[in-house]
């Protein structure tokens, strides 16, 4: 397993890597948004949300819940708005016990994966990661005949390691099967954690189809910002985006102070990379 000190070293030799010289404007990736930024807006109106998503000039969005619509309305609402929802973030029950139905609105919406948001405390132990990696394994096979994949959304505890040295996130990759489980890296969960996002684009490539997009202060605090008003260096972090496997980036805020002029501002700044 992969310890603190390894992952230290890994961190400097990640030093002697010339990032500027791999980012290339070459191609512009579509942006998203995770809606759960704008949650309070999408309980009052999802297709008024939604359009203006789209105005600011977001591509993309990210459902966390569909606040009462069935999976027709919301593919309508996407359709009507020039919007694609590559992925959704869902609890494990929706991925064990209530999988059938999952499945079925993502096929019907459009969704190309079924995202796991969250693992409860009481299931953050070796044995609890390994059994939940089986059952995800085994929804990804099933999954997989619809054309669709699962992935798993990180937080902070997975980057701090346990007191034998061992890092959870590189205990549970090695036990998702990587031809049907993806990761979608939170970048700024990373650095609370004590990481870094290169670390894991480098050791595990082609892992990360997704990424979340949103930035911290100075430590030790780390408050969250609006992408570019933080510390975090997003040209350094997305110069290894090819060896990531980064298609989809979804900027999110946990809690703004302001949710539409934060998921402006962050907009602005991640269209000026030209990714």
């Amino acid at each position: 397993m992969t310890s603190r000190r390894e992952f230290t070293k890994a961190l400097a030799a990640l030093a002697a890597y010339p990032p500027l010289a791999r980012w290339s404007p070459r191609r512009r990736t579509p942006l998203g948004v995770q809606l759960y930024t704008v949650r309070d807006s999408m309980q009052r109106d999802v297709e008024g949300t939604l359009a203006r998503v789209r105005s600011i000039g977001y591509r993309e969005v990210e459902f966390a819940g569909y606040f009462g619509r069935t999976p027709a309305q919301i593919k309508a609402a996407l359709g009507s708005n020039g919007l694609d929802a590559p992925s959704v973030h869902v609890g494990l029950d929706a991925l064990t016990t209530r999988f059938e139905d999952t499945l079925e609105a993502a096929v019907q919406i459009g969704h190309r994966w079924l995202t796991l948001a969250w693992i409860d405390s009481k299931d953050r132990s070796a044995d609890g990661y390994d059994r939940i990696a089986d059952q995800l394994n085994a929804s990804g096979a099933l999954a997989a005949r619809s054309g669709i994949r699962i992935a798993y959304h990180t937080h902070d505890y997975v980057f701090t390691p346990w007191r034998d040295g061992t890092v959870p996130l590189h205990r549970f990759m090695t036990r998702l099967d990587p031809h049907l489980i993806d990761i979608e890296l939170d970048c700024y969960w990373a650095v609370v954690g004590g990481s870094d996002p290169r670390l894991w684009f480098d050791r595990f490539p082609g892992r990360f189809p997704m990424v979340h997009v949103k930035d911290a202060g100075p430590a030790p605090g780390f408050v969250m910002a609006d992408v570019g008003a933080g510390t975090m260096d997003w040209r350094h972090i997305f110069a290894l985006r090819h060896r990531a496997g980064i298609k989809h980036y979804f900027i999110e805020h946990d809690e703004p102070v302001e949710p539409w002029s934060s998921i402006t501002a962050s907009y602005r700044y991640l269209s000026s990379l030209n990714l």
